[in-house]
């Protein structure tokens, strides 16, 4: 893609139950805060709505990377429209950046596994915690390596990371995996935590960047879902 293009970037939606004017009835719901920060990084947001008779492949050769919004806990025989975008991004070389329901998408997606989270930190009440991003890493990269405090609330944490993933961050003190990526892919990266509240700007724009090399999606990282 011709760098001078605002790349298009899929944020996928949830299904949510929903009430507005006179209605009451099945909606898809994307946090605002993930459409602003692609908009500042310099990307065009496009919702990718939930379902069973989506195309993915239509989808993965419409957009130029995909967001894997987050919002509760990926359970494998629920959330197959996630899973599906999230291995096709996998295999299609596609740049992806998973956000904590995402990121256990992802994993789930290169045959990694998911589980109940543990430690008395991680709880469905908490909000921030620490975590220690690696140097040598996408998000060191960006300028986000060493001890940050991070914004997550999720009760379901990384039990093995899939294939081909790599953990670059880590829970203080307890250990449990905040952050992996995927070195041979172009740039396949989730975290555990909303770099979109507060914004992480360099983040989305290293997303960006990836979304507007060229020939980005050449290669490919063959993934079992």
């Amino acid at each position: 893609m011709n760098s001078e293009v605002t790349p298009l970037i899929g944020v996928c939606g949830l299904s949510v139950a929903a009430r507005w004017g006179l209605w009451d009835q099945p909606a898809v719901l994307v946090a605002q805060t993930y459409l602003e920060a692609i908009h500042r990084a310099g990307g065009q947001p496009l919702i990718l709505p939930p379902s069973a008779h989506a195309d993915t492949d239509l989808l993965l050769h419409t957009v130029d990377a995909i967001v894997l919004a987050g919002d509760g806990d990926i359970e494998a025989q629920r959330d197959d429209f996630e899973l599906d975008i999230a291995a096709a991004a996998l295999s299609e070389a596609v740049p992806v950046l998973g956000v904590c329901r995402g990121l256990q998408a992802l994993n789930v997606a290169a045959g990694g596994t998911v589980r109940r989270r543990f430690g008395h930190h991680h709880t469905a009440e908490t909000t921030s915690h620490t975590v220690d991003v690696a140097v040598d890493s996408l998000l060191g990269e960006a300028g986000y390596a060493g001890v940050r405090e991070v914004n997550s609330r999720h009760r379901q944490g990384l039990a093995t990371v899939g294939d081909g993933g790599k953990v670059t961050a880590a829970s203080v003190p307890d250990g449990a995996i905040e952050a992996v990526e995927w070195p041979d892919h172009p740039f396949a990266l989730g975290v555990h935590w909303h770099p979109e509240d507060p914004l992480m700007h360099e983040l989305f724009r290293a997303l960006i960047s990836a979304a507007t090399a060229p020939l980005f999606n050449t290669s490919t990282l063959p993934v079992q879902p």
